[in-house]
């Protein structure tokens, strides 16, 4: 079994850092010419797998928009998982999961697990109520070769008095981030790690006070390129230390292409990005 770190950084190494997120807004659904619908939501889903495999090598569906549609929206996000799985493509799903106990087992069950009917390559966590509520989510991933991206500095401008509040002498982003990069510190052997952080583009990593630590490189899930501002010529110097690991990813600045311009898009914005 290849370690979860090991297949993101090949993926980046062959297809480049651009993450290309599926998120079927309804806005979107109606430019697309696709009801709004869990079926709508299947379709849009699927060209958006068929445009990016071959184009780049990780992808992020947003499962709240799926979600929405109940049942069939499920079903719906089922048949997209798969389908990116299927095409080699590193399958990352934004689930923003957090609790305790048995109940996050179980979350992490769903998403994590091979062949649960919602398995992905890895899953975005929140840490706030205890990057040790995690551990077991952490131990799963690591034993069927699966990644978990958790929440450390969001590019939500709310997020900030939560994330530069002082804990322990530091601040809360930057506790996150140490307590993960020690639990990857104790992985065995491969480069990249297993475990990583999401970091908004659009954060300044001083005022949060984040800095690499650890031999590990920490994949790092970086929401904020594209419409919401960040630039790809901007990743080495927002990211710094961090930029060997950088998922850049983009959403609506691609999925406004519309279903025609998708793949030309998709290749115009990966070509930015470079590989690692």
């Amino acid at each position: 079994m290849t370690a979860f770190g090991t297949r993101l950084r090949e993926a980046v190494l062959s297809g480049g850092r651009l993450c290309v997120g599926i998120d079927p807004h309804e806005s979107l659904l109606r430019e697309w010419g696709l009801p709004a619908s869990a079926e709508g939501a299947r379709e849009f889903g699927l060209r958006v797998v068929d445009a990016a495999a071959g184009r780049v090598g990780t992808v992020k569906p947003q499962v709240s928009f799926f979600e929405r549609w109940g049942a069939a929206g499920y079903a719906a996000l089922e048949d997209v998982l798969a389908a990116a799985r299927a095409t080699g493509l590193v399958v990352i799903a934004d689930a923003k999961r957090g609790d305790i106990g048995t109940t996050m087992d179980a979350y992490a069950a769903a998403w994590l697990t091979p062949g649960s009917p919602l398995e992905a390559d890895a899953m975005t966590v929140s840490p706030y109520l205890g990057v040790g509520a995690l551990a077991s989510t952490f131990d799963l991933a690591l034993a069927h070769g699966k990644g978990v991206f958790v929440l450390a500095a969001t590019s939500n401008p709310e997020a900030i008095t939560t994330q530069i509040a002082r804990a322990g002498g530091t601040t809360t982003a930057a506790l996150i981030a140490e307590q993960v990069a020690e639990r990857a510190e104790a992985e065995p052997g491969q480069d990249w790690s297993s475990l990583g952080l999401v970091i908004g583009a659009t954060v300044d990593l001083a005022t949060v006070q984040l800095a690499p630590v650890g031999s590990r490189v920490l994949p790092v899930l970086a929401p904020g390129f594209g419409t919401q501002g960040a630039e790809p010529g901007d990743l080495a110097r927002v990211f710094g230390g961090f930029s060997a690991g950088v998922l850049a990813s983009e959403s609506r600045s691609i999925l406004s292409a519309g279903p025609d311009g998708l793949g030309a898009r998709i290749q115009e914005r990966a070509a930015l990005y470079g590989g690692a």
